[in-house]
């Protein structure tokens, strides 16, 4: 057996929750909400659209998009308002006078409980697939204000949607069972239900697992649409004052004034005034026209006064009839999306003097608890006992047209009621039975639920006769009426059927059409299904055939990829045919000839690696590695045939955005390096060592010459500015000899250049392989002798300093805390990523100074040496650059 669910069937939107684990679960639906929309569309192909999809389109196709129908369910059509029949779409009276939906798509008329029962059986297809089985039974909610009429047809519509429909439960009631659940406590609650096109009120005594309806009342032509219908009449009457078009009468304005309208209400909830701008709303002679204006919040309520007003009447007539004051009520429970309007909340406090409850959800909890009650169906959920009641009274007509009531409102069900009745005439052989629901005296004020004939009446005289009417209401509120003649015994029974406005032949008919177009949208989705499929291979191939050609080369398996390329053709081709056969024949092989492309792949792969051996495989799991630890996704952002592809641009992260910008300009090349901080020894060489922040190239880059350099600071004490070198007098004369380097010098105006591509990389590539260890010694001590460098050279030659002047410098720095004179730490404040690089730096410079100080290797270096060997390094490197761009150019 499949499981049982329960549904909120709305006006707007409809909801559908479980049982699970004992406690009551909102499934979402395909697109991830837990409302859906009460809408249902035909598209241009005539494709079946039901919830977000059908409502995403009912601008453009305002007549196959049908929304609100719950309010003509069960109705004649000349039992509906003028405001009520005013929608986007066409509704007519039939030869019966029952209400017809027109869709012009199909060319076909449908009844309310038709279009009610495609929402139905899309709730139903998404618990199945929550659930992963079968779901075959419902409980579904209806207003408690329903008439027999209305709870059958809804019944008529489960059965149209494939469901056996277990019980119709009022929503007041369904709410409560919801909100009393875990309570042990009694209480006397109120429950005020205002949805998007009914409203009830009901009065509850909850406790201890029992809930019993004491009374019940309401307007089923009363709801949250009536309040948007109030912003749609005055944007129609603004506009047409202004323009003098009524867009009323135009459908697609209508549903756009409709959507607007909604949007307003909800917003207003939130908000004192809010905007409504409607471009190109309509056209003339004289072009498009515009509606733009501002709706507040006291105009809404302006607007919709009467509707409040109209309110007040079903809450006090439930108190009466339960017989108590407001006083007595322990808790309002506000259900449906148009309580959150303020002025409704408002009116609540008013007449109830309390706070209401807004611990429930009011769009979910009607539907919890249509869930608890079909849990207590099936023996899930024990310990339940609900006495709900008839909302109206039900009788038959009498002599001169009066309503004999023989249940009154608000009686418990189930229930059964008999009354003794006569002829009205004499020798009278057949009696008409006239059974009508409400609360007016005169028959003809009230609902006609049907009609039935006792015949056979032995002939007697006037009142003679004795007619036993019984009237029956099972546990869902449908009515069935009995007369009995108590001479002959004959009976003659009838199920109201007038309620639902179908025959049951006809109902017979929509459920056959139901599965016809449930195979039809099942076939549909099938083959966009498939198409995606298909679409999605063919991409999938031709993205293999490129990674082949990458790894292995053009010549690699090129027979196979002909046919992989053969294949995509034809699968395409079979696509735009639209022909099913050759795409799933076009798929089977194309997957197949995909496969073994991968084999081929696959086994050549592993006869290279086998091929390299052992420590072939060790290296390429070891480069694996540090590329994965340490690639940098946009490496290949900035390769280009002209330069290094790992070369970074000069950034100098000491002295601020002036070099970089220099920098940056002159290299056209050049980047900001996205990871700055990285130190990657394992893709660079001794040239390009990241040993100084922002990627800079401390040795090898000739902004150490022509470039703003910072150079670290000789002591704590010293600014962290830096020093300009095209000021310093040792940039000048440094150079004096400038044969081979000059040369080099003058042909490069940066180091970055786009020759520097082609420079000698079997130096860098053995390079990378040395062992860690050796390459931390050798640039631990190329850090060392830059040091050394950078204080010699600017301290000696280009500041003029003594070594005098520069010990009592150190002596100073080593007596008083590295930092600047200054009353505030900087580093005590907020910094960038930038400045702690910086200090980490010129820590490190000056500890390696203290380091090297005991050795007092300054007098082991003469002056010249030293010049002598700072030159011939870039004397070196210049001559190397140098062939390299005789070769690169």
């Amino acid at each position: 057996m499949g499981r049982v669910v329960g549904i909120d069937l709305g006006t707007t939107n409809s909801v559908v929750a479980v049982m699970e684990g004992g406690k009551p679960v909102v499934i979402a639906n395909a697109e991830g909400l837990r409302t859906t929309p009460s809408v249902v569309g035909f598209s241009k192909e005539g494709e079946q659209l039901v919830g977000q999809m059908a409502r995403r389109q009912a601008v453009l196709n305002p007549q196959n998009t049908f929304a609100g129908v719950k309010r003509f369910i069960g109705q004649k059509y000349a039992e509906l308002r003028p405001e009520t029949k005013r929608v986007p779409y066409t509704i007519r009276k039939d030869e019966y006078g029952n209400v017809k939906i027109k869709c012009p798509r199909l060319q076909k008329e449908f009844a309310p409980e038709e279009i009610s029962a495609i929402v139905l059986r899309k709730l139903a297809e998404e618990a199945s697939r929550y659930l992963g089985q079968d779901v075959t039974g419902a409980v579904i909610t209806v207003p408690a204000y329903f008439n027999d009429s209305q709870r059958q047809a809804t019944r008529d519509a489960g059965r149209i949607a494939g469901l056996e429909v277990l019980r119709i439960l009022n929503e007041p009631t369904a709410a409560s069972l919801a909100y009393g659940l875990d309570r042990e406590d009694s209480q006397t609650i109120l429950v005020f239900d205002l949805g998007g096109g009914t409203f009830d009120v009901s009065v509850l005594d909850v406790g201890d697992g029992v809930f019993e309806v004491r009374a019940t009342s309401g307007d089923t032509q009363l709801g949250g649409n009536d309040f948007d219908k109030k912003i749609v009449d005055w944007l129609a009457e603004q506009f047409l004052e202004q323009e003098g078009i009524d867009l009323r009468k135009d459908r697609q304005s209508l549903q756009r004034l409709m959507e607007a309208a909604e949007k307003a209400k909800i917003e207003l909830s939130g908000v004192s005034v809010t905007e409504i701008n409607l471009p190109f709303i309509t056209a003339t002679e004289d072009g498009p026209k515009h509606l733009e204006t501002r709706l507040t919040r006291s105009q809404f309520e302006d607007l919709c006064g009467d509707l409040v007003s109209r309110l007040r009447g079903p809450v006090k007539q439930a108190l009466n009839d339960a017989g108590i004051s407001p006083y007595e009520i322990d808790e309002v429970v506000l259900v449906g999306g148009s309580t959150r309007i303020p002025m409704v909340k408002q009116l609540v406090r008013a007449l109830i003097d309390r706070e209401p409850n807004e611990n429930v959800n009011p769009d979910e909890v009607v539907a919890v608890g249509a869930a608890i009650q079909a849990g207590v169906l099936t023996s899930e959920v024990k310990d339940i006992l609900l006495l709900d009641v008839t909302p109206l009274s039900v009788g038959l007509e009498t002599i001169g047209g009066v309503m004999k009531k023989l249940i009154p409102r608000n009686t418990t069900i189930p229930t059964r009621k008999s009354d003794i009745f006569s002829t009205a005439e004499n020798n009278q052989t057949l009696v008409e039975v006239h059974v009508l629901q409400g609360e007016r005296e005169m028959a003809n004020d009230n609902k006609s639920l049907g009609r039935f004939k006792l015949m056979g009446i032995p002939p007697a005289p006037r009142g003679v006769p004795q007619i036993v009417v019984s009237f029956d209401i099972d546990a869902n509120g449908i009515l069935q009426v009995t007369a009995v003649d108590r001479t002959t015994g004959r009976e003659q029974g009838i199920t109201i059927q007038g309620a639902s406005t179908l025959l049951e032949s006809e109902v017979q008919r929509m459920i056959s059409e139901a599965e016809k177009f449930a195979n039809e949208d099942r076939e549909r989705r099938d083959r966009v299904e498939k198409k995606t499929k298909a679409e999605a291979l063919t991409f999938e191939a031709e993205r293999k055939l490129r990674e082949v050609a990458l790894d292995f080369g053009m010549q690699f398996a090129s027979s196979r990829r002909r046919e992989i390329e053969s294949l995509v053709r034809e699968l395409r081709q079979a696509l735009a045919d639209q022909d099913e056969r050759a795409i799933d024949v076009a798929q089977t092989e194309l997957r197949d000839a995909i496969s073994e492309l991968n084999r081929e792949a696959y086994l050549d792969a592993r006869d290279e690696e086998a091929a390299d051996g052992f420590f072939g495989s060790v290296k390429r799991t070891i480069s694996g590695i540090g590329d994965a630890l340490l690639g940098d996704d946009d490496e290949d952002w900035y390769r280009d045939p002209y330069r290094d592809p790992y070369a970074r641009d000069d950034r100098d992260y000491y002295s601020g955005r002036d070099t970089y910008r220099d920098s940056y300009s002159r290299d056209s090349f050049s980047r900001p390096d996205s990871r700055p901080t990285r130190d990657d020894y394992y893709d660079r060489g001794y040239r390009d060592d990241s040993y100084s922040r922002g990627g800079r190239n401390d040795y090898s880059s000739d902004s150490y010459r022509d470039d703003r350099y910072s150079r670290p600071s000789r002591n704590g004490q010293d600014d962290y500015s830096g020093r300009d070198y095209e000021q310093d007098d040792y940039q000048t004369d440094r150079y004096s000899d400038r044969d081979s380097y000059g040369q080099a010098r003058s042909n490069r105006s940066d180091y970055n250049s786009s020759n520097d591509r082609y420079s000698d990389r079997s130096s860098r590539n053995s390079y990378d392989r040395t062992d860690r260890n050796s390459y931390e010694d050798d640039r631990s001590s190329r850090r060392d002798r830059y040091a050394e460098d950078s204080y010699s050279e600017g301290s000696y030659q280009a500041d003029r300093r003594s070594r005098s002047d520069y010990e009592q410098d150190y002596d100073q720095s080593r007596s008083q805390p590295r930092r600047p004179s200054s009353d505030v730490n900087p580093r005590s404040q907020p910094r960038s990523e930038d400045e702690r690089r910086r200090d980490a730096y010129v820590d490190r410079s000056a500890d390696r100074y203290r380091a090297n100080d005991d050795q007092d290797d300054w007098d082991d270096r003469s002056e010249r040496s030293r010049r002598s060997a700072y030159d011939s390094r870039y004397e070196n490197r210049a001559s190397d650059d140098w062939d390299d761009d005789d070769d690169a150019w």
